[in-house]
């Protein structure tokens, strides 16, 4: 199948085609049924959660053991399909999840080694995202949860972003940080706090979010006016390699009454302005200079309202999360503010900050361990909230 990409870098599996952690009895493993009464003994063998990830454009499988350890990661992306019109169109979304969610899943299930039997749940995105997109999902978690006798588990697709930091990193495990979400539809700024290694829940408390345009969505929409094609974050970024960060001015928004919102509408208007000028007066817009220009203001907003927090909350642990958290110049600044004021900073690799579903399923693990399920009744909630 065409866009199909199945991450190995970093995942440790069993042979593949063989059972991941033991013989199934009545559709359950004995590793599994421990598990689920004893997540935390000492040397006991992952709880593995199927997750599915459908709220956008990327049909996604993965299998995860006790929330860290990725046995596979299958990613279908639909970027090819939707380049054409400039960004996603939601109905063609939904009819591609469904024509490869089945093989999706089988290949994630294949290249784990686990059987059905070997899994202690299945984690499904049910919001927020493009609600046919997640209905296709949410349905497909929900027959096979029904037909392998597991439970079935909701999730948030922010928190999902959140917890993909600990698929590669452990030093945040029984630390209290600071998340900053950035993706193509979201911009939050999240405390979050995860208990001991093994059986400790999460919690989190949204602390800003963005008033209108997510920085992803900014990016998307400058890059079309500058003629970068979709998507526009990893566009951008490449023009702004040879331009001049200083070349102009882009102004920061003061949100008020909210001092960790973000909001990104005026900096796109400014930039938008500014195009439209330059062309009126007969000129070519400089398009490096006007990408770097409008990346440091995107960079510098993220990177001041995350320090901010972090100072009034006393927090000495920085993450970032999302398909912006890819961004290099984001990476770097946050990285260079985080080491001047002795904090530590945590940032998955690539794969896991655009969608996925190993982050879907370490989460689902944690929402596992506390017994959080759903029932037949879950639906897609596309502007569920944080």
């Amino acid at each position: 199948m065409e866009n199909i990409r199945v991450q190995t870098d970093g995942i440790a599996k069993p042979g593949r085609g063989k059972r991941a952690v033991g013989t199934a009895r009545d559709g359950i493993s004995p590793e599994a049924e421990a598990a689920r009464e004893n997540p935390g003994a000492p040397g006991r063998r992952a709880a593995l959660i199927l997750g599915i990830e459908t709220s956008c454009d990327e049909t996604a499988a993965a299998v995860v053991g006790n929330g860290a350890e990725v046995l596979s990661n299958v990613i279908a992306s639909q970027v090819g399909i939707h380049s054409v019109y400039g960004g996603v169109v939601p109905e063609i979304a939904s009819r591609r999840h469904i024509e490869t969610i089945c093989s999706v899943a089988d290949e994630a299930m294949l290249a784990s080694g686990a059987a059905p039997g070997d899994l202690a749940g299945i984690a499904v995105t049910c919001g927020p995202g493009l609600e046919g997109a997640l209905l296709v999902g949410v349905s497909f978690a929900k027959s096979l949860a029904f037909a392998w006798g597991l439970p079935l588990i909701g999730v948030n697709h922010i928190e999902g972003h959140i917890c993909a930091n600990f698929l590669t990193d452990g030093d945040l495990e029984g630390k209290r940080f600071l998340c900053l979400v950035v993706s193509g539809g979201h911009t939050h700024l999240v405390l979050a706090e995860k208990e001991n290694s093994v059986s400790g829940p999460m919690r989190v408390r949204v602390l800003g979010r963005t008033r209108d345009d997510a920085a992803g969505e900014a990016f998307d929409k400058i890059a079309r006016a500058l003629g970068l094609g979709y998507p526009g974050g990893p566009a951008v970024e490449r023009a702004a390699k040879d331009g001049d960060a200083a070349a102009f001015a882009f102004p920061k928004a003061r949100v008020d009454g909210g001092i960790y919102d973000f909001s990104f509408s005026g900096l796109k208007s400014a930039v938008l302005n500014t195009i439209n000028k330059i062309k009126t007066a007969g000129g070519e817009p400089p398009v490096s200079d006007l990408a770097a220009s409008f990346q440091k203001a995107v960079v510098e907003a993220l990177v001041e309202k995350t320090m901010a927090a972090a100072a009034e909350t006393g927090a000495k642990e920085i993450a970032l999360a999302g398909g912006v958290a890819s961004n290099g110049a984001l990476r770097a600044a946050m990285a260079d503010v985080c080491e001047k004021r002795g904090l530590g900073f945590h940032v998955p690799p690539p794969v896991f900050c655009t969608d996925n579903a190993a982050m879907i399923a370490s989460c689902g693990y944690f929402h596992y361990l506390e017994g959080r399920f759903s029932g037949p009744d879950l639906n897609a909630e596309p502007n569920l909230a944080l």
